[in-house]
């Protein structure tokens, strides 16, 4: 019989190899992103990850190993290769280089999160923001100090902010590109047209996605002409090297799609987590007699809970399209509790059909069965 100790040792030089073998696979994908680029093919290959995860479960069943375990380790896999892919595909297409970029607000999350992807594109950026990060370079306080003609503005600060920064700029006037990532678009629509109409670079960007985000594969970036198609363009090249889907969106759109998919989604959540907090019952003591449904709730409700308060209240109170989303979930849910609590078992199982049927034809409206306006021009 071998000991314990015997075991361990073997299953640390298994692990060790695991680690090994995964870093040289790493190896050989950079050499076939690299191939990729060069020959103007896409980073991604949903034919090739098939066959992979395919061949990966085959293998699994042939060696005694769950092909769920085989799937989840190469999805892994993947989804690291893709990084690295998309990462090179950046700093190789360089299109920053030679460029300078100012962030407004670059101290901030979101604000690093664009810092960061500018530098890996070439540009040399400064950032503008009261808080000074570890690693800028170049920093200013306050941002009109500095000089304001950067090849690239970013104004990523708050949103009542940023529309006094965006007024301030128009009389500025600055000749390079500029442009908002907020996440309501109403109380900039008049400073950003007013940019537009006076000849500036100006356009509107709204990430689908936060900070973390290392891979933009089947993330969303939604871009919104403000009055400058040219400017739209300019911005949308941006993101070209990426795998993101970029989606053009109206204006006077954007708010009322915004309402439902960040609107409804995070009151939903913060709802869900302060039910709980009254439920009188510790997290620790649910946790410990969870379901499937509860954990992926809870890991999405705990996701909300430690996001930004104050930007969680601008995107509730600033988008005027989000109390009739509100009044729509308090409607929900309390047709749900009449429905319990009175006995109708038969409309509860209309209403759960409904969402089945909904979830079926998603993405066309209810009264038209027609897809929505949303339209991705990039995949």
């Amino acid at each position: 019989m071998q000991s314990i100790e015997t075991l361990r040792d073997q299953l640390n030089s298994i692990d060790q190899r695991i680690i090994e073998i995964a870093a040289e696979r790493q190896m050989v994908v950079k050499s076939i992103g690299s191939l990729k680029h060069r020959n103007g093919r896409p980073t991604r290959d949903f034919e090739r990850e098939k066959e992979v995860m395919t061949r990966a479960a085959a293998v699994a069943a042939a060696s005694d190993l769950s092909p769920n375990v085989a799937r989840e380790l190469m999805q892994l896999l993947i989804r690291s290769s893709l990084t690295a892919q998309e990462r090179h595909r950046i700093s190789s297409n360089a299109a920053g280089r030679g460029q300078r970029a100012l962030v407004i607000g670059g101290s901030g999350r979101m604000g690093r999160w664009f810092a960061d992807f500018l530098d890996a594109q070439g540009f040399d950026v400064a950032i503008a923001d009261p808080t000074s990060p570890s690693d800028a370079t170049v920093h200013y306080s306050d941002w009109h100090t500095a000089p304001l003609d950067e090849d690239l503005i970013v104004v990523a600060a708050p949103l009542r902010e940023s529309r006094r920064i965006l007024d301030e700029l128009a009389t500025i006037k600055p000749a390079g590109l500029i442009f908002d990532i907020g996440s309501v678009k109403a109380p900039l629509a008049g400073s950003l047209r007013r940019l537009a109409e006076i000849g500036c670079r100006i356009t509107s960007l709204h990430p689908m996605f936060g900070p973390d985000t290392a891979l933009l594969s089947e993330r969303h970036i939604i871009f919104v002409d403000v009055g400058n198609r040219d400017a739209t363009r300019e911005a949308q090249t941006l993101f070209e090297p990426t795998m993101a889907e970029q989606v053009d969106m109206n204006l006077d759109d954007h708010d009322h799609m915004v309402a439902v998919v960040l609107g409804l989604s995070h009151a939903l959540n913060i709802a869900f987590f302060t039910a709980l907090a009254r439920s009188g019952e510790t997290a620790p003591d649910l946790a410990g007699v969870s379901s499937t449904t509860f954990d992926a709730q809870l890991d999405v409700a705990r996701a909300v809970a430690v996001e930004n308060p104050r930007l969680y209240f601008e995107i509730q109170s600033l988008n005027t399209h989000v109390p009739a989303v509100l009044h729509a979930l308090v409607e929900a849910t309390q047709d749900l509790r009449d429905l319990v609590c009175n006995g109708q078992e038969e409309d509860f199982i209309e209403l759960m059909t409904r969402g089945s049927e909904y979830f079926n034809g998603l993405g066309r409206t209810a009264d038209q069965g027609q897809p929505t306006a949303l339209a991705p021009v990039k995949s």
